[in-house]
């Protein structure tokens, strides 16, 4: 079990990356969407880590309530070097997300058990999943159905936290 803090986005995006979705599909690729039978949102998570208790939740909830949350041009189409191939739509990663990425780990320093380093400042590539575990033809075949990709403008909405096993999602803030 995981816990991961996660960022959604604002309707017109929301719907622009469930476009992808559906591109990758009649392309014969199984987007993310396909292989939670739907439940899943489009999104950036920020952390990830073994457990984020409630206390942490709180004092990370009150200091997110403090700082704006940038707007993402989500514009790379990409993939993780792993033999667990991922289609990837990351951000421009300017020095406003990264400070609020810093900002987040600060608040939960010391607050969690077990925090992926994947996620941790310095590491993190900030980007939301279009599929996953896919063949390296369906990598392809999916490159070429989104590439050239538009980029999508990003309005952070909502930022919570999700059980990775369980799916359930705790509402931290609404924008």
């Amino acid at each position: 079990m995981a816990h991961a803090l996660e960022c959604y986005f604002d309707g017109n995006a929301d719907a622009a990356v469930r476009a992808l979705w559906q591109r990758l599909e009649q392309a014969g690729v199984p987007s993310l969407a396909t292989r939670t039978h739907g439940a899943h949102r489009p999104h950036v998570s920020f952390a990830v880590a073994g457990a984020i208790p409630t206390a942490a939740r709180r004092s990370l909830a009150a200091d997110l309530a403090l700082l704006a949350m940038p707007r993402l041009w989500l514009y790379t189409l990409g993939t993780f070097p792993t033999n667990q191939n991922s289609l990837l739509l990351c951000p421009v990663t300017d020095a406003e997300l990264l400070a609020v990425h810093v900002a987040v780990h600060d608040a939960l320093a010391g607050r969690v058990r077990d925090p992926w380093a994947y996620y941790l400042p310095g590491a993190w590539v900030p980007h939301c999943t279009l599929a996953e575990d896919v063949t390296p033809a369906q990598l392809a075949a999916g490159f070429a159905a989104l590439h050239p990709i538009e980029p999508i403008r990003v309005r952070i909405t909502e930022i919570g936290i999700t059980d990775t096993r369980t799916g359930e999602f705790d509402r931290l803030l609404t924008y």
